[in-house]
């Protein structure tokens, strides 16, 4: 394997924990539009997409853009409150960086919050560059968002690994030629993402330490 120079995080599902901070805020959702409320693991499936596409299967098309207003003020205060780092995540930053890689993020997850996370977790001095989906044309699983990462961190598709939990992020990643590392502690199972072929799959983020 060419020598890595670049590599790239998802958040949700990889290197933080946000689950119960989502499904707080999206049941606070239902409840304030009188709509029952849906398990945790329902939600958890659900997420990957952004936020609007996480609610318009509980709430309607037509009542998405309301009920992401409420999502989105609750959300600032329980992402706070109720977020936690994946096992081994800030090791795994800190040593990265000690080593001189690059570092980025590639998120379906709107910048505001994503910022909002990676200063709260106190990570986001560790990463050259964030790229979310409402700031380009497209999001996951189309490949722009990690090649524009690439662009702007002067790397190549060989010199670049994509780190996700869901097989959108394995999707993504051979969409545009990086190498892929699948941990199984988000929204996909584990088979789903073997389904993918990612170069790489582990149960938590401790293996990257062995591949790098």
């Amino acid at each position: 394997m060419t020598k890595l120079k670049l590599i790239i995080f998802d958040i949700d599902g990889t290197l933080i924990n946000s689950y119960p901070a989502i499904i707080s805020s999206l049941n606070y959702t239902l409840r304030k539009l009188n709509i029952k409320k849906r398990s945790a693991i329902e939600i958890k499936r659900a997420v990957g997409w952004g936020d609007k596409a996480l609610l318009a299967p509980f709430v309607g098309n037509k009542n998405v853009d309301f009920a992401l207003e409420i999502y989105r003020r609750h959300h600032r205060k329980s992402l706070i409150e109720k977020s936690r780092f994946m096992p081994y995540a800030k090791r795994l930053l800190v040593y990265l960086n000690k080593k001189g890689y690059k570092l980025a993020v590639a998120s379906n997850r709107p910048k505001k919050f994503s910022h909002l996370l990676l200063r709260h977790m106190n990570i986001k001095r560790f990463f050259d560059y964030i790229l979310c989906k409402d700031q380009i044309k497209f999001g996951k699983p189309h490949p722009s968002i990690l090649k524009k990462i690439m662009n702007r961190l002067d790397a190549s598709s060989a010199q670049t690994l994509y780190v996700g939990d869901m097989a959108i992020d394995v999707k993504t990643g051979k969409r545009a030629r990086v190498k892929t590392f699948a941990v199984s502690t988000g929204s996909s199972y584990a088979w789903e993402l073997r389904k993918e072929h990612p170069d790489f799959i582990s149960n938590n983020l401790a293996k990257l330490f062995k591949i790098l």
